[in-house]
């Protein structure tokens, strides 16, 4: 029965990663890639953001153009490539603003 206990354990972990629903290894949460222009919205967003100051999921750097490369996000009211709701609580990732190396955390 001793056996029993860690195997399952194993199956979970295997099953359900620590880091399961965050930024994957491509920059990207549920297949939208974390950089590009970004539009705040009230509602329907594709994503719901908490703004942190430690241990935050996705590095952020807001820049006026060129938003190519992980957490660079250009702010913009119109066609935007996803759509951040902010939130106080039950984000679907966390974010820091930085002025200098955005990206995963």
């Amino acid at each position: 029965m001793r056996h029993f206990i860690p195997a399952i354990a194993l199956v979970f972990a295997v099953i359900y990663p620590a880091s399961a629903g965050k930024v994957g290894g491509v920059c990207t949460y549920k297949d939208i890639p974390l950089y590009g222009k970004v539009q705040v919205v009230k509602s329907f967003p594709d994503l719901k953001v908490q703004v942190v100051s430690s241990f935050p999921d996705l590095k952020v750097q807001k820049v006026g153009s060129f938003p190519d490369k992980c957490g660079k996000w250009q702010f913009v009211s119109s066609f935007p490539d996803f759509k951040v709701q902010f939130v106080t609580s039950f984000p679907d990732i966390k974010i820091q603003y930085v002025t200098s190396f955005p990206g995963a955390s």
